[in-house]
Protein backbone atom coordinates (compact mmCIF):
# COMPACT_ATOMS: atom_id res chain seq x y z
CA UNK A 1 0.00 0.00 0.00
CA UNK A 2 1.36 3.84 -0.59
CA UNK A 3 1.06 6.00 1.64
CA UNK A 4 -0.80 9.41 0.92
CA UNK A 5 1.91 12.41 0.03
CA UNK A 6 2.33 14.45 3.52
CA UNK A 7 0.14 18.01 3.01
CA UNK A 8 2.38 20.58 2.09
CA UNK A 9 0.17 23.55 3.87
CA UNK A 10 -2.23 25.69 2.06
CA UNK A 11 -2.33 26.97 -0.91
CA UNK A 12 -1.03 30.47 -1.62
CA UNK A 13 -4.60 31.98 -2.33
CA UNK A 14 -6.21 30.50 1.20
CA UNK A 15 -2.79 31.53 3.04
CA UNK A 16 -3.89 35.21 1.64
CA UNK A 17 -7.62 34.92 2.84
CA UNK A 18 -5.86 33.81 6.32
CA UNK A 19 -3.81 36.95 6.64
CA UNK A 20 -6.61 39.27 5.80
CA UNK A 21 -8.83 37.66 8.41
CA UNK A 22 -6.20 37.70 10.96
CA UNK A 23 -5.47 41.47 9.85
CA UNK A 24 -9.34 42.27 9.94
CA UNK A 25 -9.57 40.84 13.43
CA UNK A 26 -6.57 42.79 14.97
CA UNK A 27 -8.29 45.66 13.97
CA UNK A 28 -11.48 45.08 14.82
CA UNK A 29 -10.02 44.44 18.59
CA UNK A 30 -8.35 47.77 18.60
CA UNK A 31 -11.39 49.33 17.08
CA UNK A 32 -13.74 47.66 20.80
CA UNK A 33 -10.48 48.51 23.01
CA UNK A 34 -10.69 52.54 21.09
CA UNK A 35 -14.42 53.04 21.41
CA UNK A 36 -14.52 51.65 24.74
CA UNK A 37 -11.30 53.73 25.54
CA UNK A 38 -13.17 57.30 24.16
CA UNK A 39 -16.57 56.02 25.90
CA UNK A 40 -14.59 55.79 29.57
CA UNK A 41 -12.80 58.61 29.29
CA UNK A 42 -15.04 61.17 27.87
CA UNK A 43 -18.52 60.01 29.52
CA UNK A 44 -17.53 61.11 33.06
CA UNK A 45 -17.05 64.64 31.83
CA UNK A 46 -20.46 64.99 30.51
CA UNK A 47 -21.53 64.27 33.99
CA UNK A 48 -19.50 66.93 36.01
CA UNK A 49 -21.06 69.85 33.83
CA UNK A 50 -24.20 70.97 35.82
CA UNK A 51 -27.10 70.40 33.66
CA UNK A 52 -29.60 73.86 32.82
CA UNK A 53 -32.07 74.76 35.66
CA UNK A 54 -35.44 73.32 35.02
CA UNK A 55 -38.21 76.21 34.58
CA UNK A 56 -40.07 77.39 37.25
CA UNK A 57 -43.99 78.47 36.92
CA UNK A 58 -44.16 81.89 39.29
CA UNK A 59 -46.66 81.31 41.86
CA UNK A 60 -49.06 84.00 40.87
CA UNK A 61 -50.71 82.45 37.50
CA UNK A 62 -53.93 82.65 37.43
CA UNK A 63 -55.89 80.80 34.94
CA UNK A 64 -59.42 82.27 33.73
CA UNK A 65 -62.50 81.39 35.36
CA UNK A 66 -63.77 77.74 33.81
CA UNK A 67 -60.20 76.94 32.33
CA UNK A 68 -57.99 73.98 32.51
CA UNK A 69 -54.42 74.16 31.48
CA UNK A 70 -53.22 71.52 29.03
CA UNK A 71 -49.70 72.25 28.30
CA UNK A 72 -47.81 74.90 28.88
CA UNK A 73 -44.21 75.76 27.38
CA UNK A 74 -41.29 78.32 28.64
CA UNK A 75 -39.21 80.67 26.57
CA UNK A 76 -36.78 83.33 27.57
CA UNK A 77 -38.75 85.75 29.66
CA UNK A 78 -42.36 83.98 29.19
CA UNK A 79 -44.43 81.15 29.53
CA UNK A 80 -47.11 79.57 27.30
CA UNK A 81 -50.26 78.28 28.51
CA UNK A 82 -52.99 76.20 26.33
CA UNK A 83 -56.06 75.91 27.77
CA UNK A 84 -59.02 73.81 26.99
CA UNK A 85 -60.73 76.62 25.39
CA UNK A 86 -58.25 75.96 22.56
CA UNK A 87 -56.52 79.59 23.96
CA UNK A 88 -52.70 80.41 23.82
CA UNK A 89 -52.33 82.92 27.09
CA UNK A 90 -48.62 83.72 27.34
CA UNK A 91 -47.26 85.27 30.54
CA UNK A 92 -44.77 87.17 31.70
CA UNK A 93 -42.13 85.00 34.12
CA UNK A 94 -43.56 87.01 37.02
CA UNK A 95 -46.84 86.14 36.40
CA UNK A 96 -48.76 88.79 34.72
CA UNK A 97 -50.38 87.84 31.30
CA UNK A 98 -48.64 89.51 28.36
CA UNK A 99 -51.14 87.85 25.40
CA UNK A 100 -54.19 85.74 25.06
CA UNK A 101 -54.19 84.26 21.07
CA UNK A 102 -57.50 82.16 20.01
CA UNK A 103 -56.47 78.93 18.14
CA UNK A 104 -57.78 77.42 15.66
CA UNK A 105 -59.24 73.69 15.33
CA UNK A 106 -60.83 71.99 12.36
Amino acid sequence: MEQAPAPEGLPPSLRFLKGLVIALMITMIVAVITVVAVIVTRMPQSFVSQPAALPQLPSAITLPEGTKAQAATFGEGWIAIVTDDNRMLIYSTQGSLQQEVTLLTR
